[in-house]
């Protein structure tokens, strides 16, 4: 079989983290905060942080993505800081990756590698372990002109076409599509499993609701804010990957399903697109989406892009008419005081919430909006006469007042929602109050 891209065995490896930026191309993300995506990426898989750095692409150099001086200096850097792996944030070719691991004498892992291993390490439902572990092998594949360099291939001679080399690799190529071929065979039962397990929720009366959002942008904080749960929510990326579903009591006593997805992250591996497939059926099946932002990022607007991509793609997006898509700015107690009135009236304008799921600010005002998304019961306009106080307490009591007009004269509008049933009781009980449909 083919090597790990990271010995797990080894107790603590350092590391250089490097995100290269290329020369007059306009960047959408900050250089900086890209590389603090980088530094969390590696610090999930305990690595310990030696040295990182911006390296300016001048021009395109495919045998090893970097100059010849920037992999010297980089070769003494390795040295200097007894580095193990180095890191680079990006896409590697198999034979960049190849040609860097000789240069500079260590592990050379790129972004793609990092976030598979981050994911086979978090993996804990049977599905999740098997998309991940599929996609690594998809990986790998790529890699075996890599992994196998010790069994180069040998000049031909009398018809001979190949050596020793040639043939381990094909026979381990084999042997990879192979272990494919069985395990998507395996992942199709457990969707079949999954999909009988949806279709019982389906006719249960209770609309879903599924969190959305970049990695590491609090969602999984806020679902246990919202539902009590014990969810893992650490200050890391990709501290939750597989779906988490729990019951949620809405403001008036309707229960919902609230799901917790895997975060998105900015050039994804092809490889992992379909590990997402288990969260991105549950994203499908909701009535309401919260795309959580973390709006005390720097990149908040550009990770905010990712993740509608990511959903554009799967036919969920703004103008989408079978479910509602709503945006929860989290994190608003990291923003600093002076600048809360221009981030609140930026998130009016925009149809947004604003929220802290650490401190607990907005959540009663996110739950009582969801009571009111997902409530299906038509709204009335109730005229009350003055005195109607009986009357407006049965309101409040037994419906669901969304809004409530003081006119001069004494009389009240008052708008609501009861279910037929209610509204019966309603007007049987109050004969002079004037009942109108807005």
């Amino acid at each position: 079989m083919t090597q790990k891209t990271i010995d797990h065995a080894v107790p603590v490896q350092r590391a250089l983290i490097i995100h290269p930026v290329r020369s007059g191309l306009a960047q959408p993300r900050d250089p900086q905060a890209r590389l603090e995506e980088a530094i969390g990426l590696a610090l999930a898989l305990d690595l310990e942080i030696a040295e990182t750095l911006i390296a300016p692409l001048r021009g395109k150099t495919p045998a090893t993505l970097f100059g010849s001086g920037k992999v010297e200096e980089l070769r003494l850097l390795c040295e200097v800081e007894e580095v193990d792996v180095v890191v680079v944030d990006d896409q590697l070719t198999p034979v960049q990756q190849r040609n860097l691991e000789k240069a500079w004498g260590v592990k050379v892992i790129d972004r793609t590698g990092l976030i598979l291993e981050i994911f086979a390490r978090r993996a804990r439902t049977r599905e999740g372990k098997l998309q991940v572990e599929l996609a690594r092998l998809a990986y790998e594949r790529s890699r075996l002109v890599r992994t196998w360099t010790h069994l180069e291939r040998q000049s031909g001679g009398f018809g001979r076409t190949g050596g020793p080399g040639e043939t381990q690799i094909e026979l381990d190529r084999r042997a990879i599509a192979d272990r494919i071929v069985k395990m998507k065979k395996e992942l199709e039962e457990v969707r079949r499993t999954r999909t009988l397990h949806r279709s019982a929720r389906q006719k249960a009366p209770y609309p879903t609701i599924a969190l959305v959002g970049y990695t590491n942008a609090g969602k999984s904080t806020l679902f246990n804010r919202l539902t009590n749960a014990g969810v893992l929510a650490q200050d890391m990326l990709f501290a939750t990957l597989d779906p988490t579903l729990r019951n949620v009591k809405l403001p008036g006593g309707r229960p919902a399903i609230l799901s917790d997805t895997v975060g998105f992250i900015s050039d994804l591996p092809h490889e992992l697109v379909e590990a997402f497939r288990a969260t991105l059926e549950e994203v499908q099946e909701a009535n309401v989406i919260l795309h959580v932002r973390d709006i005390a990022s720097v990149d908040s607007a550009a990770q905010a892009q990712d993740v509608e991509t990511v959903l554009a793609e799967i036919g969920v997006g703004r103008d989408d008419e079978d479910r509602v898509l709503l945006e929860v700015w989290n994190k608003i107690d990291l923003v600093p005081e002076d600048e809360r009135p221009d981030v609140e009236g930026a998130a009016r304008r925009a149809g947004a919430m604003t929220a802290s799921a650490i401190t607990g600010e907005g959540c009663e005002a996110l739950l009582n909006h969801l009571a009111l998304l997902v409530d299906e019961t038509p709204e009335i306009d109730v005229t009350l006469g003055v005195g109607a106080g009986e009357a407006l307490a049965w309101l409040y009591r037994h419906g669901r007042v969304t809004d409530r007009h003081d006119k001069g004269d004494g009389e009240m509008i008052i708008r609501a929602r009861l279910d037929g049933q209610a509204l019966g009781r309603f007007e049987r009980l109050f004969p002079t109050a004037h009942v109108s449909v807005p």
